[in-house]
């Protein structure tokens, strides 16, 4: 075989193998590598968006016990019936009520290295969902005088909560860009184009819990959420030239 046929050869097959790694790139939603010349700046950006919650969850639980399990089992769907009885009259509808736990199991007392059978709990869970700040208090007032064992769990949403996102992430990006505008001219050089922009998990801040205040006995639980804070943080990498 000629030499030149061999290169040619050579250089179809080079051809179809960069072909083939930017199709297959592509396929995998990999952009496109920059020129490993080409300088390039890392950068981090993030945000932080305030607002002010306009939901509510609050959880409910009841339990009831009994030496025989069915008997505990039979009173605990009496207990949480009269406690969702009085949520339902303190404005919650149904569809705002959700059951998250129920449990059935024994105790036992332990002494002198035994476990002596004691009784059955029946525990049931229920998250109420409140989309008017103000009712918090009431709601928590009623499950109480229905026979609630447990109330807590509380905590403050807003209901635009992916706009919020979107929002921190934008400014975020911003953040990340101005940062690489600041060090391109640090180091006397101008971004020629963005390479790739990557969202970076951000630590699961607790929602705002309630702030509960003395009250008098005649008037319902106030409650006072604070802010919400909804985080964002991308890194950046530009081209330089």
């Amino acid at each position: 075989m000629k030499p030149s046929t061999v290169a040619v050869r050579f250089m179809i097959v080079l051809a179809l193998f960069v072909a083939w790694t930017a199709s297959s790139a592509r396929a995998q939603g990999v952009p496109p590598l920059a020129n490993p010349l080409q300088p390039v700046v890392v950068t981090t950006g993030q945000a932080i968006v305030n607002a002010q919650p306009d939901r509510a969850f609050v959880t409910i639980a009841a339990e009831s016990r009994s030496r025989n399990s069915g008997e505990a089992q039979r009173l605990n769907a009496e207990a949480m019936t009269a406690v969702l009885q009085k949520i339902q009259q303190a404005g919650v509808p149904k569809d705002a009520v959700r059951t998250i736990g129920y449990e059935l199991q024994p105790e036992f007392d332990y002494a002198n290295g035994r476990q002596t059978f004691r009784t059955y709990v029946a525990r049931n869970t229920v998250e109420v969902r409140l989309d008017t700040i103000d009712r918090v208090g009431l709601v928590i007032d009623a499950a109480g005088t229905g026979g609630a064992t447990s109330i807590g769990g509380i905590r403050f949403d807003v209901r635009n909560r992916e706009t919020l996102e979107r929002e921190a992430l934008r400014q975020a990006v911003a953040d990340a860009r101005a940062r690489a505008d600041a060090a391109a001219t640090g180091a006397g050089r101008t971004i020629d184009s963005v390479v790739r922009i990557e969202e970076v998990g951000v630590p699961d801040f607790p929602r705002p819990m309630m702030r509960m205040a003395a009250q008098d006995a005649a008037v319902s639980t106030p409650i006072a959420p604070s802010t919400i804070e909804i985080h964002a943080r991308v890194t950046l990498t530009a081209s330089l030239r």
